[in-house]
């Protein structure tokens, strides 16, 4: 306790002797008004204080649902030029095999660059190349001519998100010989 609140609450018990003793003077009420008035001040600081905290929470809370809730909004808007692409060519009744791949092709491209502005990359192990638990899902093993544990085929890319992995790689893997 501060040496400034020590003082106050002998002011206030010296206050309260006196009025016990029935000997109240108008300097001793005066004393009582002033101290009351500032009790008063301070409890009032001390609800706005925590009025204002609790507003920050609510704020901050807010702040966190809206963040969460439209966090994919960029990536989402990339995405729909892709929709469209591929609703168009659902459309297409021409049976132009070669201009239906060149759409395709071209979406795949458009798929592709919106996963790279934001840090969606392929998990793609070679064949031969160790394999990783932490990239990699091992779905069985087949007798190989290569090493224990490396990839013999890939049955699934697997899928990062900046640097974290959503899906690993499905892979097949060498049984030891």
């Amino acid at each position: 306790m501060s040496n400034e609140n020590m003082q106050d609450n002998e002011n206030i018990q010296d206050l309260q002797d006196v009025a016990a003793e029935g000997v109240a003077t108008p300097a001793v009420d005066e004393q009582l008004t002033a101290v009351i008035a500032e009790l008063d001040k301070a409890r009032q600081d001390v609800l706005y204080a925590k009025a204002e905290m609790e507003n920050v929470r609510r704020r901050a809370a807010e702040e966190n649902d809206k963040a969460r809730k439209f966090a994919v909004e960029k990536f989402a808007r990339e995405l729909l030029s892709v929709k469209d692409a591929l609703e168009m060519a659902q459309l297409d009744n021409t049976g132009n095999f070669e201009a239906l791949k060149m759409g395709m092709d071209l979406t795949h491209k458009a798929l592709v660059s919106a996963f790279e502005k934001f840090e969606l990359t392929d998990i793609a192990p070679a064949v031969g190349d160790k394999l990783d638990p932490h990239l990699h899902q091992a779905i069985s093993m087949e007798p190989s001519e290569q090493e224990a544990n490396t990839v013999v085929r890939i049955l699934q890319k697997g899928s990062a998100l900046a640097g974290r992995v959503l899906r690993p790689a499905m892979v097949i893997v060498a049984a030891p010989k």
